[in-house]
């Protein structure tokens, strides 16, 4: 099961294995990656299409169904949320 909560990096940061632990820790969700080329891109395009379709009652849901299943890359750290904590 997908957490209702995650963040979808893309782009050439989205290769870092340091940077992806950051935003994982600094949030507290599961980092997940595409492992297609210009991916950021890719969800510019689906986010026009749904655009277009969403008069129509079309979800974004049903929009990216056919997309590349994003891949875990990391999760957060265990302990990370109290560092973040005011």
């Amino acid at each position: 099961a997908v957490p209702k909560t995650r963040i979808l990096a893309t782009g050439g940061a989205s290769h870092n294995k340091k940077i992806l632990q950051v935003l994982s820790d600094v949030f507290s969700v599961p980092v997940f990656t595409i492992d297609t080329a210009n991916s950021a891109c890719l969800g510019s395009a689906y986010r026009a299409i749904h655009g277009l379709v969403a008069e129509r009652n079309v979800s974004l849901a049903d929009v990216v169904k056919l997309a590349p299943e994003p891949r875990l890359a990391v999760t957060p750290t265990p302990g990370a949320e109290e560092v973040s904590k005011p």
